[in-house]
């Protein structure tokens, strides 16, 4: 058996044990069984750990589906599994399961959750702000101070170090070190935003063993695993989500719509028919909702939703 097939597997047992512990005829043998096979091996553990974390978010799963499976008259989990079908959709293998956005966001030492925006003091003085959805590793020892940052975006004013030790952050694309800034690293997916508002920093690339790239203040770049692209000059606006805010000068609708989705439970998008206007204006993101409806009173446009989950920003025919 391969080793992502094993994964799949270990991952299957823990969704069978876990729907086994949810069912109501659960007993204390069950429950015995189960901690002698998350016993038995690391990855055993692992994925239940991750079980868990599916556990402590389902009652949060937007959709009225899901609300009214958990809410229905005698409903047990162990139908609410079976019904939703997400236990082993979740989890995947064990390996996906590690890579992926869901996994980092439960195992990382800090995080916040969709919508959430948080602010850190870290141990040497450094502020950190985490944007919705984001989630990082603390590894601060006496050789260094480095963030993870795991999923999303990070707001970083690094405080002087009475021990030098360097301050950093690692992505999956690179590494950004710290020359007593304030900067902003984001992950796209394919690299990361990199933008620096005082001081400056250091890129370098994954896979490239190339001197550092300097970027200093008013600069942003695209760090990327074999290289750095200029991306043109800081704005202070991308920082309003710190303050609960998006700020909108001349946007795109699709581009404001993809931010707004960022802090909003569910599925959000846009009509292509109307991703091309632009807009201007500010748009609160601790409420997206009204973040919408605020757009639909700036442009002919209107909110087409199915159940409470789905929204679909289009073009309002009464208004054109």
């Amino acid at each position: 058996m391969s080793a992502a097939a094993e994964d799949a597997e270990v991952a299957r047992q823990a969704a069978r044990w876990m729907a086994r512990l949810w069912a109501e005829d659960a007993a204390a043998e069950d429950h015995a069984a189960c901690a002698r096979w998350r016993a038995a091996h690391p990855e055993h553990e692992r994925a239940w750990q991750a079980m868990q974390g599916f556990d402590a978010r389902l009652r949060g799963l937007p959709g009225e589906a899901a609300r009214r499976a958990l809410q229905a008259p005698g409903a047990t989990r162990r139908r609410v599994l079976r019904t939703l079908g997400l236990a082993v959709a979740v989890i995947g293998s064990g390996e996906a399961v590690r890579r992926s956005e869901a996994w980092a966001l439960w195992a990382a030492d800090e995080r916040c959750a969709t919508g959430e925006v948080r602010t850190l003091s870290l141990p040497d003085g450094t502020r950190l702000v985490l944007a919705s959805a984001s989630a990082v590793d603390l590894r601060y020892d006496a050789e260094q101070r480095l963030i993870v940052l795991r999923a999303g975006e990070i707001l970083v004013t690094s405080a002087p170090d009475a021990a030098r030790r360097p301050l950093a952050v690692r992505t999956r694309h690179g590494l950004v070190r710290a020359l007593g800034t304030r900067f902003l690293v984001r992950d796209l997916g394919a690299a990361d935003r990199v933008v620096v508002y005082e001081g400056a920093v250091e890129l370098q690339p994954a896979k490239r063993a190339s001197a550092p790239w300097r970027l200093d203040a008013g600069q942003s770049a695209r760090l990327a695993d074999d290289g750095v692209t200029p991306g043109g000059p800081a704005d202070e606006a991308d920082t309003a989500w710190t303050r609960g805010l998006l700020l909108a000068d001349g946007r795109r609708v699709d581009e404001l719509v993809a931010e707004i989705a960022r802090y909003r439970r569910g599925v959000l998008r846009c009509d292509p028919a109307v991703g091309a206007l632009r807009v201007s204006g500010v748009f609160p993101l601790h409420d997206p909702d009204r973040a919408l409806q605020n757009l639909t009173l700036a442009l002919p446009l209107r909110l087409r939703r199915v159940g409470g989950w789905w929204i679909t920003v289009e073009a309002d025919p009464e208004r054109r």
